[in-house]
């Protein structure tokens, strides 16, 4: 478990099996209480962002985070940023492996340049949000035809085995760490740290919307969290799209 502990006042449920941990906590909702922690150690119906499934086998890591948040949309979608950081730090406090894990706009985090998570954010009922976030620890989906990043897992690409519980005590502290840094400084500190730690900054991204396509150079992430792209038509902030590598 991290150092930290698991964070004061939330609460952790942990589920054999359960259709989604997304759907687990919607129907958690209208009751909900503290903020809670829903780790089921098997999804039937897993998904992921835009309804795309999310294959889960066994031993990978399925967790939702629950919680009351009286804070404006545009405030509550900063937890992606969030989520992925704390992601990050907990798999590097677990791995000490800091340089294998790069972050990718907006929240998912890459090991050796293959996708290892996914990262899902919904509001189930006003002024709740819940978090999902998909980890691969002992096995890789097929890849989509036409997926911008191969999935990897952690096994396979550093011969380190990890429990989903394992991974949920250390994620849980950093979490409420980081969401601590939004809540007191705002964005600027989640900005900047993952802006440190962001893959092909500088470099030459695709991004696609369901209706546009963008070419140009990953210049910064502006103050709402939206990607910067320097094009040969100018510059452009992109609040959502789709992510390729060139």
């Amino acid at each position: 478990m991290s150092s930290e502990g698991w964070p004061p006042g939330h609460e952790k449920l942990v589920l054999e099996e359960t259709d989604s941990t997304m759907m687990e906590a919607q129907r958690r909702a209208p009751s909900l209480g503290s903020p809670t922690w829903i780790l089921a150690h098997r999804q039937t119906a897993g998904r992921g962002r835009r309804g795309r499934a999310w294959t889960d086998p066994a031993g990978n890591f399925a967790a939702t985070l629950i919680q009351r948040m009286d804070e404006p949309p545009a405030k509550l979608a900063l937890r992606s940023f969030v989520a992925a950081l704390a992601l990050r730090d907990a798999l590097v406090e677990l791995t000490h492996l800091p340089d294998a894990f790069a972050l990718k706009w907006p929240n998912d985090v890459l090991l050796n340049g293959g996708k290892l998570s996914g990262i899902l954010l919904e509001s189930p009922g006003a002024g709740v949000l819940a978090i999902g976030i998909g980890v691969n620890l002992r096995a890789s989906p097929e890849p989509e035809p036409g997926a911008a990043f191969p999935p990897v897992n952690l096994r396979s690409e550093t011969g380190i085995t990890l429990g989903p519980e394992q991974l949920l005590d250390s994620l849980a502290p950093a979490f409420a760490r980081w969401d601590t840094r939004l809540r007191t400084y705002g964005f600027g500190p989640i900005r900047t740290a993952f802006l440190n730690g962001v893959a092909r900054l500088g470099q030459p991204l695709i991004a696609r919307t369901l209706t546009e396509e963008f070419r140009g150079t990953f210049e910064t992430i502006d103050e709402s969290g939206s990607l910067v792209l320097v094009t040969p038509e100018g510059r452009r902030a992109i609040p959502a799209a789709d992510i390729f590598f060139p």
